[in-house]
């Protein structure tokens, strides 16, 4: 058989279900770049936002991170006046945070810690990021953080957010205009 371009719209089984099988044991098949995959085998939901400009908290306060601009949203699955991500697919989503903590220019940083919450409480009781200078003199200079979990959701009702908690010695701490967080769904888990 000569090898030669195989052009259709849909692909299905003669009986309208069972298993369609590309290829061979030992074969590769290519996705040529500028394809986009979709459905299934997408690792969407999914999005990344970012603060616009520094946040302002209170010392010893638990603050949500409030993402104001969204760098992508795939399917419109992040809120930016909520905050939250509320996936429309149930899987196990990938969920990333990275906060940059800015003491006042007269106090030291103390501790800090960057949260996952998943339904208003910290996902799966453990994705709460922490860094403590151990009662020193703390920190004086900008420091940043990062907090990597895999949540399950349901794909209906459960959203994700994301807070912040920090000690200074004195003045007004932001989270810095460089913060950012996203999450995708993973296929195949």
């Amino acid at each position: 058989m000569a090898d030669g371009i195989l052009k259709v719209g849909t692909i299905t089984t003669s009986s309208g279900s069972g298993t369609i099988t590309l290829g061979q044991s030992g074969e590769t098949i290519s996705v040529p770049s500028g394809v986009t995959v979709s459905g299934a085998s997408a690792n969407t939901p999914a999005f990344e936002a970012k603060r616009s400009a520094n946040q302002t908290t209170s010392d010893g306060t638990v603050t949500k991170i409030t993402y104001n601009s969204e760098l992508f949203d795939t399917d419109s699955c992040y809120d930016t006046s909520t905050f939250r991500f509320t996936p429309n697919v149930a899987g196990k989503y990938y969920v990333y945070v990275h906060t940059y903590h800015n003491p006042s220019s007269t106090a030291n940083l103390y501790d800090y810690a960057t949260m996952i919450y998943k339904n208003g409480s910290e996902a799966d009781g453990a994705a709460e990021f922490i860094i403590d200078t151990e009662g020193t003199t703390g920190i004086t200079e900008v420091a940043s953080q990062i907090g990597v979990r895999v949540i399950d959701m349901n794909g209906t009702t459960d959203y994700l957010e994301f807070y912040f908690f920090q000690t200074v010695s004195g003045g007004t701490p932001t989270i810095s205009g460089r913060s950012f967080a996203g999450a995708y769904r993973l296929i195949g888990a």
